[in-house]
């Protein structure tokens, strides 16, 4: 049984599904994001942008005073060498997304359409605490967060590889603000993606049901299908 909410027609099957190919880039880029976070937080504190540090227990690269009487640094080249890793698992991971959802329809069916209209009135529903959450059927906020942290992941790759590669890639690096703009650009986009991890997280701790989907595929049950209504006349 479908229903139509300001012009959008939504199919709530009861039932969460998510194919193989997408539930390995989630589990990718959820390990990348969370290694290059820890690690970049660490490379961030040896150089801070803003009048603030990020707590060592936070970071990812082992004990700072340890690493400053064998390396002579905080940890920095450890790190270095983490978010290097955490990187290219994050691109693999985006273009097995990316690519699984364009061939297979997934972004088409799933996350399309929305619009301002839909998005306010979901947002409005959702901090009143009357957005309901129905299996299979994505809302509109949700939809607009995926584009979102997409959009963002990408903005952290390639500030990112403007400041691996300043010189080879100064075209970008300009077009960044220089490299200081990249570095401004880069932190804020992991703000971005920082802040939608936690909201992704209370939201599966509000929905449990949505983590069982994502490891094993499959969670719920299918909606019954609504009766067919009698013509007139006929016997009931």
């Amino acid at each position: 049984m479908s229903t139509t909410r300001g012009g959008v027609t939504e199919h709530p099957t009861g039932v969460q599904t998510h194919a193989l190919p997408v539930r390995i880039a989630h589990w990718g880029m959820a390990a990348a994001i969370l290694v290059m976070i820890g690690s970049g937080w660490r490379i961030y504190n040896a150089e801070p942008i803003f009048p603030f540090t990020f707590p060592d227990w936070a970071t990812l690269s082992g004990d700072v005073d340890q690493s400053l009487a064998i390396h002579g640094d905080p940890g920095v080249a450890t790190a270095i060498a983490w978010h290097f890793s955490g990187m290219w698992l994050l691109v693999a991971s985006v273009l097995l997304f990316v690519g699984y959802g364009v061939v297979s329809g997934h972004f088409r069916r799933d996350f399309l359409p929305v619009g301002p209209v839909s998005f306010l009135r979901d947002f409005i529903a959702a901090a009143r605490f009357r957005l309901e959450h129905r299996l299979g059927a994505y809302n509109a906020v949700q939809k607009a967060f995926y584009w979102g942290v997409l959009v963002m992941l990408v903005v952290v790759i390639v500030s990112g590889i403007a400041l691996w590669k300043p010189v080879q890639t100064y075209p970008l690096e300009a077009a960044l603000g220089g490299f200081q703009g990249a570095r401004v650009v880069h932190f804020l986009a992991m703000a971005a993606i920082t802040l939608f991890l936690v909201v992704h997280l209370a939201l599966v701790a509000l929905v449990p049901s949505t983590l069982i989907a994502m490891i094993t595929g499959r969670y719920g049950h299918a909606a019954p299908a609504a009766e067919p209504i009698p013509p007139a006349g006929a016997p009931r």
